[in-house]
């Protein structure tokens, strides 16, 4: 496999270091607890090994603020077991509370562009207050209360956030889709949460197309049989509104006498519930703690990312990807939100760096897809954009490839920190990720974060260095999911990541730890699919793909390529009588389109006689991955294992 250079494309220099988050964190530890660390390896090795010690100073460090006091930091009732490992028991606290510690009257909280409003809007502190003030009395109006679900489809807009701080800080549970999802792919969400509120907005806009979504909210509507209220967000026509809803701005006009108040719940109260792919039935619904969320992104935003009180935060994202989730947590730490609603490339693909310039963007944050098709597009921001106060560029989603890092710094900005980021849905947040203190090298990952055993395995189940491995996670982290919702005895959760090593979290990532301890990560090593840094489910694609009358079967892989692409390829068995025509694969991308999203769309459609599947009924997907990536088929898999073997020979046909 290629070795990235080993000339570092940045380099903090001591003031920056010296000025970090990080190194105060350090220096507190040294005053307060009497703890020296030489280096960063020093201290990672101190937060995996003495956790009790690490959370509890990250706490302190922080001044998290507790209605009622911690008696143990961590309980672990089994030590060969993560699941109902639980932290900080008897506290309680509230995520929304600390983001409005930071209220200012001299700094705005959030700012919000879009498609359809390129000037960028400003919303106060005060104004932010009222509105979530005015949201959170209305809610517990409708008798929605501690424990109760609210659910979204809405923009990436700032009515979102409001909706979700509204709904944090009565301790109900949030959970959104974006707009873009088809109501199918809503319904099988939102219906396993039995919500009792649901926010909708009208429909929203992509490379200048107003996208109507009223007929999809009925639709929605009547499959969600638990909700009490829907409120309208008239996003895309002011004039707008459904029979039996409420708008927004009623919602807005409630009164709040006693201004915005918070609901103290346990450190294991559910925050939010986002979603799995769906690769193997329904997407799961993985719940998260607020105290986990509250602890994880303190740590990560701060230290990792030395996101400071004052400055300018942004990640493009949709309301359906963790990254919204994680980027309000900027404001945990003082930093105003920036928000952008539409397409990136929209109307050219200079968009984003202007509102970087525009809004002087201190963090900037996208898909690693975002940076390569700047790339691919010969973009060259550093011509037209100064981008003075950016200190930071985030990618994830996918791996950036060397060329993508070579391209930020020849292309964007030559002094800029470059943090490659990488976790997902499964802790809202990073296992690997940014560091103040070291260079950047093209294609890697500066360092595993603060309290992430983060190993390589090989097939020994053994740690290696320099060698391409198994992600795992060898100790509990407070982020990880409370519970799957309706999981009963966990054991959803349980397959999900510990069947593979059980009591060793399981992230189904390939990566090399190098013996600097930075990471690189060469993709998925399961079958889940990921276009554009979002997790797609095969099953989505199978129910949309196999309804139509003229296939019998399916079967789709994602296939990392050079350079950063990635290529999606589906196989489709017809039915008798039926031939893959331009008609037939118009159709097939449309229901795709149609029902889910753009991203189900594949790259390419070809015919086979039949899908391979093992004895048990599996579809042999990860096993054709590997064959299509150039794998020799007797190591991809043991024919003795498959209902039909010789059904893999068309894959091995296709690599010729």
């Amino acid at each position: 496999m290629p070795q990235p250079t080993l000339i570092p494309l940045y380099t903090p220099d001591k003031t920056a270091i010296e000025q970090s988050l990080l190194k105060r964190y350090m220096d507190w530890l040294f005053v307060k607890k009497g703890l020296y660390f030489r280096d960063y390896d020093d201290l990672w090795d101190w937060s995996v090994t003495d956790l009790e010690d690490f959370w509890e100073s990250i706490w302190h460090f922080f001044d998290v603020q507790s209605h009622t006091p911690y008696h143990q930091v961590i309980f672990r009732p089994n030590r060969q077991d993560m699941i109902g490992v639980s932290w900080f028991s008897e506290t309680t606290l509230n995520y929304a509370e600390h983001i409005f510690r930071h209220r200012s009257t001299q700094r705005p909280a959030i700012l919000f562009a879009s498609e359809q409003q390129p000037a960028i809007a400003s919303l106060s502190w005060d104004a932010l207050e009222q509105q979530v003030a005015a949201m959170a009395m209305y809610l517990r109006q409708q008798r929605v209360g501690i424990g109760d679900r609210v659910v979204a489809v809405l923009p990436n807009c700032p009515e979102a956030v409001i909706a979700f701080l509204a709904t944090n800080a009565i301790g109900a549970v949030w959970s959104s889709c974006s707009p873009d999802f088809g109501t199918s792919s809503v319904v099988d969400r939102f219906q396993q949460i039995e919500p009792k509120v649901l926010i909708v907005a009208d429909g929203y806009t992509y490379n200048g197309k107003p996208i109507d979504k009223s007929k999809a909210i009925r639709e929605l509507r009547t499959n969600l049989p638990t909700l009490q209220q829907v409120i309208w967000v008239p996003y895309l026509n002011e004039d707008s509104q459904a029979d039996g809803t409420t708008l927004w701005d009623e919602v807005l006009e409630t009164p709040a006498p006693d201004g915005l108040t918070f609901e103290p719940v346990p450190f294991d109260h559910p925050i939010w519930i986002l979603y799995s792919s769906g690769t193997t039935g329904r997407p799961k619904a993985i719940t998260h703690s607020v105290g986990g969320c509250l602890l994880e992104h303190l740590k990560v935003l701060a230290l990792h990312q030395d996101v400071r009180i004052g400055e300018r935060y942004f990640w493009y994202s949709t309301t359906g990807w963790m990254m919204w989730n994680f980027a309000i947590g900027s404001m945990l730490v003082g930093a105003t939100l920036v928000l952008y609603e539409g397409a990136a490339g929209y109307p050219n693909q200079n968009r984003l760096w202007k509102l970087a310039d525009d809004a002087r963007i201190t963090h900037f944050g996208s898909g690693a897809a975002f940076y390569l098709a700047c790339f691919r597009a010969g973009l060259r921001p550093i011509d037209t954009q100064k981008l003075p106060y950016l200190r930071t560029i985030g990618s994830t989603g996918s791996p950036l490839p060397p060329e993508g890092f070579r391209w930020i710094y020849e292309s964007v900005k030559s002094k800029v920190w470059l943090i490659s980021f990488s976790g997902g849905t499964d802790v809202c947040s990073g296992f690997v990720g940014g560091n103040p203190f070291l260079p950047v090298y093209e294609g890697e990952i500066q360092c595993r974060l603060l309290g992430c055993k983060v190993e390589a395995f090989d097939e020994n189940a053994r740690p290696v260095r320099g060698e391409l491995g198994e992600m795992v996670i060898l100790e509990p982290m407070p982020s990880m999911p409370i519970y799957f919702w309706n999981d009963r005895n966990d054991d959803l959760y349980r397959k999900s990541y510990f069947e593979e090593y059980p009591g060793i979290w399981w992230h189904g990532d390939y990566i090399r730890i190098t013996e600097r301890n930075s990471i690189i990560i060469y993709g998925r090593s399961d079958a889940t699919l990921n276009r554009d840094g979002i997790r797609i489910g095969t099953s989505e694609i199978y129910s949309a793909v196999e309804s139509l009358p003229e296939i019998a079967d399916s079967l789709v892989v994602g296939l990392e390529q050079p350079g950063g692409q990635y290529f999606m390829p589906l196989f489709v068995v017809l039915h008798d009588g039926f031939s893959l025509t331009d008609e037939l694969i118009i159709h097939i991308k449309q229901a795709l389109r149609n029902q889910f999203s753009p991203r189900h769309v594949p790259d390419a459609i070809y015919t086979i006689t039949e899908v391979p599947y093992t004895i048990n009924g599996k579809k042999l997907e990860t096993p054709v991955k590997k064959i299509l990536s150039g794998m020799n088929a007797s190591l991809a898999t043991s024919k003795d294992t498959l209902r039909n073997p010789t059904a893999l020979d068309q894959f091995i046909s296709f690599t010729k």
